[in-house]
């Protein structure tokens, strides 16, 4: 197993639930807890904001934007977030808390994309042990079954072409990136989602429409 990998699965297997906070509706993980909790894994592990033309961030006609990068033994993911009011609306004009407070987001969904806390923004209760637990997290209050069951023929079942152009649908309709919703479900194509995941993909999309709403 990889280092990297070993990270992955012990960051995904804590449960984070008690160090979320809700403001406006919406959840938000703490960012000193989230940052703890990536060092007491990776020693190492860096974090940066981008600069755009020496800002930390981006002003476009859609809005202003923030971008952070993480590196957690030696893999660099980056996470953009656009700057937005307390009803996470954009915001064309923010202050200078505002765009604080939006890097302090985009840290928290960097680090979540490489494992802490990515359960939450697939929509759900509690993280998936992808290996061993971390040695501070908390007792799962339930296991929950693994969505890559095979049947008696030890044989994967994919969703159907129907199945994926739901989700497809859903994706374009709801700007979500493709490749890292697949990256984050373990499969390369819509074509290789196990049918018993089918319900948790869409879900978590339905999810995405109801927080914009």
């Amino acid at each position: 197993m990889s280092e990297h990998h070993n990270s992955f699965a012990r960051l995904s297997a804590i449960n984070v639930n008690e160090h979320i906070e809700r403001k406006g509706g919406f959840a938000y993980l703490s960012w000193p807890f989230a940052v703890a909790q990536l060092r007491s894994v990776d020693p190492t592990a860096t974090w940066e904001v981008r600069r755009f033309g020496g800002l930390p961030y981006l002003a476009t006609d859609a809005g202003v934007f923030v971008e952070v990068v993480v590196t957690v033994q030696g893999i660099t993911l980056s996470q953009i977030h656009p700057v937005l009011d307390g009803r996470n609306r954009p915001l064309l004009a923010p202050t200078a808390f505002d765009i604080n407070t939006s890097l302090q987001r985009c840290l928290v969904k960097a680090i979540a994309l490489h494992g802490l806390g990515l359960y939450i923004y697939a929509g759900e209760d509690l993280p998936v042990v992808i290996d061993t637990p971390a040695a501070n997290d908390e007792a799962p209050k339930r296991q929950e079954p693994s969505p890559w069951s095979p049947d008696e023929d030890g044989v994967i079942t994919t969703i159907s072409r129907s199945q994926q152009a739901q989700i497809h649908r859903l994706v374009i309709e709801l700007g979500v990136d493709m490749r890292r919703m697949l990256d984050y479900f373990g499969v390369r194509e819509l074509a290789d989602i196990p049918v018993e995941m089918f319900p948790r993909v869409v879900r978590s999309l339905e999810k995405k429409r109801a927080q914009a709403a």
